[in-house]
C-alpha cells in the first residue's frame, strides 16, 4: 500500500461520514497536522498529493487559522478493496490478508475480501501461456521447518521433500511391495548381505545435471558427513562399491532382510553430489523449488521429470503463523489438518483413517511424582479413550492401544472408574504436588488437555497445563513438561514407520526416556533387521507392549482425517502421512467456483 493511501484511510477513518461520502467537512490544518502526526508544512505536502490521486478536494481557508474544506472524492472501503486486488493481482498473498485484518476494514468488507480471497486461493487457471496454468495455492498456519532429506522430521516437510527427491525404490500400500524408482530392477546376494541396484538412464536432477551411481554414494556419505540422526537404520553397510554410472551395491557386515524399507526412506533422497547444500533440496521429482522464503514456497511442475509429468503447473504454498485462530485456512489433508482446503461451498468430501495415533508420552528424564507407576496408571484412568470419544468427538474415531489400528482391534479396551484411579493416587501416597502437561497449540489437542484437568481434578491430581508455542524448542518441553500430549502418524511403509518411532533418537521417545528405558527399548529392537517379517513385527509389538505396560506412553484414539474438496478436483490419491499427492491432481473446468478461465 503506497504511503499516500495510508494517509487518505487514516483521514478517512477519522473524518469521513459514512452517510455523506462526499460532503465537504470543515476542518484546520493543525487538526489534520495531529490526525497525520506530522508538521503543517507536510500536511499540505500530503494533501497535494492526495489531490493529485482524485482521492481528495480540498479548498484551503484564507488566512492564518481559518477553517479549511476537505472533500473525499472515494470511500474508504473502495480504496481498500482497491488495494486489496492489487496485492492479489502482485501475488502478495500475505500482504493481502494483512489488510483483511486491518482495523479499519468493516466486517462486510472483511467478509467480501474472504470470498475475493476464496477465489484467488484454491485451483484455478492463469492465462500465462496459450495452454494456461494450472496452479494450486494454499496456506499453512506455521513456517516451513528444514528441508533437508538427511534431517527430515515433521510429515509436512518429510511430504514436501517426497514431492522434491526420488529414491532408489518406492513402497507400495496397495500391494505391500516395493516398486522401481530411481533403481530400474535390484537383486541380492543369498545372505542379504550385498544389495545391488541397476540404476535408471537419462534421468535428470533439477538443475540439468544426469543422475549417476556417484550421486547415490554421495547421498549416502552426506548422511555420515551431517551426523543425520537417521545413522542407526545404516551403520551395517561396510562399504559402497559404483559399477560404471548405473550400478551400485551396498557391501554389509551382516544380513539385513529389511534393506529396502532404509533405501526407500525419505533420508536415501538422492541428491546431487555436484552442489554443496544449501538448505533447499534439488532432486529428481516431479516438482522442482522455484522460490522458498519464510513467506511462500513455490513448486513448479519439472517438465524432464523421467516418470510422469504433474498435472498442476505450480503449487504455492504460504506461511502465515499469525493466522492460525482464523477459520479460513486452504491446506492439504494431512496429520496436522483436517482438511484440503476450506471452500465457500463444499461440494464433496472424503474420510479415511490415517495410520497412528494421538498419545500422552512421559517425561522420565525430569525428576518429579509421575516416576510412581501408580500416578501413571492414575492418570491411565483419567485420559479414558472411550469417554474421549464419548465426550469431545471430532476426529477420534476409535480408542487406541496400539499405533496400529487392526491391532487397538484385537485388545479389549474397557472404560476404569475413576475412583480406581483415587485408590491409586492413594498407594502412590500422592500429596497434590503439581503435573505438568505440555501440549501443541492446536484444537483437539487443547480440548483433550483441558478435558484431562478437568477430570484430574475431579479425582485430586493437580494437572497443570502448558501450552507449547508454535516456536517451541526441545529444552522446553524437556524442562517445562511432565508429560507431553503428542500425534505419530506412521507412512505407508508402517513397519519402516514403527520401527523409527522405536529407535530414531530424534523421537520424543528417547528424547524423554530416561537411559534405563532407551536401554530396555533397545534390547526390544535388537538386531532386528536380520528377522523374517513375522519376527520383525512382534518384536516391535513387544516394544509396544514395553511402553503400554509401564505406562510410559498412554495410547489415546485413532484419528479419522477428512478432506474437504471442490467438485472440479479430480485424481484424488491419499499417499504417506494422509496428504493428498499433488502430483496427481488435477482440475475440471465447467464447475465453475475456484476454477477460473
Amino acid at each position: 500500500m503506497e504511503l499516500s493511501d495510508t494517509h487518505f484511510i487514516r483521514l478517512a477513518s477519522a473524518l469521513q461520514p459514512s452517510e455523506r461520502a462526499e460532503e465537504p467537512i470543515r476542518v484546520t490544518i493543525e487538526q489534520l497536522s495531529g490526525l497525520l502526526c506530522c508538521t503543517p508544512r507536510n500536511v499540505k505536502f500530503i494533501l497535494r498529493r492526495l489531490e493529485e490521486k482524485a482521492l481528495i478536494s480540498w479548498k484551503p481557508g484564507r488566512g492564518r487559522g481559518n477553517v479549511s474544506s476537505l472533500a473525499f472524492l472515494r470511500s474508504m472501503e473502495d480504496l481498500l478493496e482497491e488495494t486489496f486486488h492489487e496485492l492479489l493481482v502482485q501475488g502478495k498473498i500475505k500482504e493481502a490478508i494483512e489488510l483483511i485484518g486491518a482495523p479499519e476494514v468493516s466486517s462486510l468488507l472483511r467478509e467480501r475480501l474472504w470470498t475475493e480471497l476464496n477465489r484467488q486461493m484454491g485451483f484455478h487457471s492463469e492465462p500465462e501461456a496459450s495452454s494456461g496454468q494450472d496452479v494450486l495455492r494454499m496456506m499453512r498456519n506455521r513456517h516451513l521447518e528444514r528441508l533437508d532429506p538427511a534431517f527430515v522430521f515433521t510429515a509436512f516437510e518429510a511430504y514436501i521433500i517426497g514431492q522434491v527427491c526420488d529414491t532408489l525404490v518406492s513402497y507400495d500400500a496397495s500391494s505391500k511391495g516395493f516398486l522401481p524408482g530411481l533403481a530400474h530392477t535390484w537383486e541380492h546376494s543369498d545372505q542379504y548381505t550385498r544389495w545391488t541396484f541397476y540404476l535408471r538412464k537419462g534421468v535428470r536432477f533439477h538443475h540439468g545435471k544426469t543422475m549417476t551411481a556417484d550421486d547415490v554414494k554421495y547421498t549416502f556419505e552426506r548422511l555420515f558427513q551431517v551426523d543425520s540422526h537417521a545413522l542407526w537404520q545404516y551403520r551395517d553397510i561396510a562399504e559402497v562399491k559404483t559399477d560404471g554410472d548405473y550400478t551400485i551395491s551396498f557391501c554389509l557386515s551382516r544380513p539385513n532382510l529389511f534393506f529396502l524399507h532404509l533405501i526407500g526412506s525419505l533420508y536415501m533422497s538422492v541428491l546431487p553430489s555436484d552442489v554443496v547444500f544449501s538448505g533447499i533440496p534439488i532432486g529428481t521429482g516431479s516438482f522442482r523449488i522455484a522460490n522458498l522464503n519464510k513467506d511462500v514456497l513455490t513448486l513448479t511442475a519439472f517438465d524432464s521429470y523421467y516418470g510422469i509429468r504433474p498435472l498442476l503447473d505450480r503449487v504455492e504454498i504460504w506461511f502465515l503463523p499469525d493466522q492460525a485462530g482464523s477459520d479460513r485456512h486452504y491446506e492439504l489433508s494431512g496429520p496436522e489438518n483436517d482438511e484440503l482446503m476450506a471452500w465457500n461451498q463444499y461440494n464433496s468430501s472424503i474420510d479415511y483413517p490415517a495410520l497412528g495415533c494421538r498419545y500422552i508420552v512421559f517425561n522420565l528424564r525430569r525428576e518429579g511424582v509421575h516416576h510412581r507407576k501408580e500416578i501413571r496408571e492414575a492418570l491411565r484412568i483419567a485420559y479414558d479413550r472411550i469417554a474421549l470419544i464419548r465426550e469431545l468427538g471430532g476426529s477420534r474415531y476409535t480408542p487406541a492401544d496400539s499405533l496400529l489400528p487392526w491391532i487397538s482391534s484385537e485388545r479389549q479396551v474397557e472404560e476404569r472408574p475413576l475412583k480406581e484411579a483415587e485408590e491409586l493416587l492413594r498407594q502412590a501416597g500422592y500429596a497434590g504436588e503439581p503435573i505438568q502437561l505440555a501440549y501443541p497449540p492446536k484444537k483437539e489437542e487443547s480440548e483433550e488437555a483441558e478435558w484431562l484437568e478437568k477430570r484430574c481434578r475431579a479425582i485430586g491430581l493437580h494437572l497443570m497445563l502448558h501450552p507449547l508455542r508454535l516456536g517451541r524448542s526441545d529444552e522446553e518441553i524437556l524442562h517445562n513438561a511432565d508429560l507431553l500430549i503428542g500425534e505419530e502418524v506412521l507412512e505407508d511403509d508402517w513397519e519402516w514407520g514403527m520401527m523409527n518411532f522405536y529407535k530414531n533418537r530424534r523421537n520424543y521417545l528417547h528424547f524423554l526416556f530416561n537411559p534405563a528405558q532407551t536401554e530396555l527399548l533397545d534390547r526390544e529392537t535388537e538386531s532386528i533387521f536380520q528377522l523374517t517379517k513375522p519376527e520383525r513385527v512382534s518384536r516391535l509389538l513387544q516394544a509396544e507392549q514395553l511402553t503400554r505396560d509401564n505406562f510410559w506412553i498412554l495410547h489415546g484414539c485413532h484419528l479419522n482425517k477428512r478432506a474437504k474438496l471442490s467438485q472440479s478436483l479430480l485424481g484424488l490419491h491419499t499417499g504417506s502421512f494422509g496428504f493428498l499427492d499433488i502430483s496427481r491432481l488435477w482440475v475440471k473446468s465447467g464447475y465453475g467456483g475456484n476454477y477460473e478461465n
